[in-house]
């Protein structure tokens, strides 16, 4: 295998179920194509690039992923030692297994102190397939923690930049996690409410209620959307909306809970102001009684017909039909035509 048929085959390799996209820094055609001739052997699909300075180590790392270098210890002009700070310049957590000849056990130290994972011997390569398997799953491994601590962390970011009070408690109710909007919320800090039970947020005679609220979380059940009220650090109440989780390890076992909160005070104090607008007007209406639509009256005495044909005085008609009262006095118009006499005395006097 030469040098031409090798970059070929790293330019048209495919991944495949069992495939190793490989980095080789070594000077030699020949140890390449022993290296590379061996993992075929050992059930590898090798898509493999050779390089041996550092400006194609440079490149390679640029253009392409890989899954494990594999490099001699001595190059010339390059070392394995400038190969491992290329990796790190790029960030990449690869596996690095160093293949050289015969080298002393302080330089083999070194290597390993500088980052490399291992250390084989060009003439025994038995140990090889075995040392990439293990490095292999311990890369997996890793990439897996760190993907789970980044996920951690997002949601640990969220849940601190979330407007509602989020609270951590274990299953005897003491506070284990407080983020900012909690802070905001009831005005405590952090350092504060760590270790000290939930109850400190309760008013004293809702505090009884707190020991089935937690056996409920011990069984795994939620309590959701539960309206109480709740004591700020000033002492002041405030109305919340409330819903408490069970929080269970990866094993399913419930190792404590965590509560939502957000102040629903101004939306209840709209909601007791509309329920006592309503009680109001439905108290008013229940006073009145309203006459609508046409209603004959006579031009002349002004009795009104009702639903029968029956003619009813005025006051009568109406004093049945509201409660409205009547009382009787006698307008300046109709005192000047009936009672002038009357009229002038009063005017007089006015």
């Amino acid at each position: 295998m030469n040098s031409t048929r090798e970059m070929e085959d790293s330019s048209t390799a495919v991944q495949q179920s069992g495939s190793l996209r490989l980095l080789v820094v070594e000077d030699s055609d020949i140890d390449t194509e022993i290296l590379v001739g061996y993992l075929g052997r050992s059930g590898y699909s090798v898509h493999f690039r050779r390089v041996q300075s550092a400006a194609t180590m440079e490149e390679a790392l640029s253009e392409e992923e890989w899954d494990l270098v594999i490099c001699d210890y001595w190059l010339p002009g390059f070392d394995v030692i400038h190969a491992l700070a290329l990796v790190k310049k790029h960030k990449l957590d690869l596996p690095f297994i160093v293949v050289s000849g015969a080298v002393g056990e302080t330089l083999a130290v070194e290597v390993m102190r500088a980052g490399a994972h291992d250390y084989i011997m060009k003439d025994s390569l038995v140990r090889l397939a075995p040392a990439i398997e293990r490095e292999l799953r311990e890369a997996q491994a890793r990439a897996e923690r760190l993907a789970a601590t980044e996920k951690l962390l997002y949601l640990a970011a969220i849940v601190d930049s979330t407007g509602e009070a989020i609270i951590g408690q274990n299953l005897d109710g003491f506070i284990t996690t407080w983020n900012a909007g909690a802070g905001q919320l009831y005005g405590y800090t952090e350092a504060e409410v760590l270790g000290r039970p939930m109850t400190m947020l309760c008013p004293p005679e809702l505090q009884q209620n707190w020991p089935e609220i937690l056996e409920e979380l011990r069984l795994g059940k939620a309590v959701e959307h539960l309206e109480t009220v709740q004591l700020r650090k000033d002492g002041t109440s405030i109305d919340v909306c409330l819903t408490l989780s069970p929080v269970k390890s990866p094993d399913g076992r419930i190792m404590g809970a965590a509560s939502i909160a957000y102040d629903i005070t101004e939306r209840k104090k709209i909601a007791d102001e509309r329920a006592q607008m309503i009680e109001q007007l439905n108290e008013t209406l229940s006073k009145v009684k309203t006459l609508s639509g046409m209603l004959p009256i006579c031009a002349s005495c002004k009795k009104i017909r009702d639903d029968h044909g029956y003619w009813q005085k005025l006051e009568t008609f109406v004093r049945e039909r509201s409660n409205a009262e009547f009382s009787h006095s006698i307008c300046p118009d109709c005192m000047e035509n009936l009672y002038p006499e009357f009229s002038k005395s009063i005017n007089s006097q006015q």
